[in-house]
């Protein structure tokens, strides 16, 4: 699926004064419409296959932006290999293998002095260039996410940068980040999220009154599930919306909010593999990016009040995942003993 959305408009209407919305004899959760015969396994592995084939030039999201900063580096593990980023004299991003090339000490563990690493066992500066056996990485900050191109591990045709969606400059939005780990592979996590039939379902805490009204087809006219949704906020409170949900690539998910409050707004779901743990099952880190625009006047208030509104979104997002981790871990569960049906 590429990056760019596609949608039929909904319904003309007169924009509210409010963004809230007063549902109108609400169903109970066990009355609402099924869906599982719209949410075909043939449709959701055929999208999983498209978005598996989609290039990414090895690219691997590695965290947050706001998680690295100017005296300490960043450490993270991608299939099972360390990687160390830093930022350089200007804030200059540089990336490399998390091991000292001189007897292999931990190098996330190490001190940066003046955009430089410095091993904390005997003094080895690093500057981002080749040294002593030390080769460096491509890396990209794009201002939200931190990634890191590993050429060996994804075996595909390089390229200069990452694979990244249309989203609103970090400046005029409200951004926040969600990391967790489940216990399965990058793809247990992109085939949750292209499964847009178990919202209202399987986290009726957060949506109701879940419509699909547009699914990819086989051609390639329609590419992206569009899906009719309300975000619940108290009571019979919601905030309806029309959400295009692509895969610009084989890790990454990205909901667009093409209709309603909030227009431009996005948020992107990346799955980046850690390794196996001691038992040796797949480790796949979760990296939700969320970017909240809106023109209305109280945004800016809601912008000003950032501090204390992204510990409450990273909470929101924390209780979904925690239920779509456990979605993801029990796909891998069933995949890996034969059991998953299809």
């Amino acid at each position: 699926m590429t990056s760019e959305p596609s949608a039929r408009p909904v319904r003309p209407a007169r924009r509210a004064r409010l963004p809230l919305s007063l549902r109108r004899g609400p169903v109970p959760w066990d009355r609402q419409r099924p869906t599982w015969r719209e949410a075909k396994p043939s449709l959701i592995a055929h999208a999983l296959k498209r978005a598996r084939a989609r290039p990414s030039g090895n690219w691997y999201v590695v965290g947050p932006s706001a998680s690295l900063r100017d005296d300490r580096p960043l450490a993270r593990t991608v299939t099972g290999r360390e990687v160390v980023l830093w930022r350089g004299t200007g804030g200059r991003i540089h990336a490399g293998p998390g091991a000292c090339p001189h007897l292999g000490a931990p190098l996330a563990e190490s001190a940066v002095r003046c955009g430089t690493l410095v091993c904390h066992w005997h003094g080895l500066a690093l500057d981002g260039t080749p040294f002593a056996g030390w080769e460096p990485l491509p890396a990209h900050d794009d201002g939200i996410l931190l990634w890191v191109r590993l050429d060996e591990l994804g075996g595909e045709e390089p390229l200069d940068a990452p694979v990244l969606p249309t989203r609103p400059a970090p400046s005029s939005g409200l951004t926040t980040v969600y990391e967790g780990t489940g216990l399965c592979e990058p793809e247990d996590i992109v085939a949750n999220r292209l499964d847009p039939w178990h919202g209202a379902w399987f986290h009726p805490y957060s949506f109701v009154d879940l419509t699909v009204v547009g699914s990819p087809d086989r051609d390639g006219t329609q590419d992206g599930f569009t899906v009719d949704v309300s975000f619940k906020v108290a009571g019979r409170l919601v905030v309806p919306v029309r959400a295009v949900f692509t895969a610009p690539e084989p890790r990454t998910v990205v909901m667009h909010i093409t209709e309603g409050e909030g227009i431009g707004s996005v948020v992107e779901t990346h799955a980046t593999p850690l390794g196996p743990d001691e038992l040796g099952r797949p480790r796949t880190a979760v990296t939700e990016a969320v970017v909240a625009v809106s023109d209305r006047p109280g945004f800016a208030l809601a912008r000003w009040a950032a501090p204390a509104l992204r510990p409450v979104m990273r909470t929101a997002a924390a209780r979904l995942w925690r239920d779509d981790l456990a979605y993801a871990e029990r796909r891998w569960r069933l995949r890996s003993t034969g059991r998953f049906p299809g």
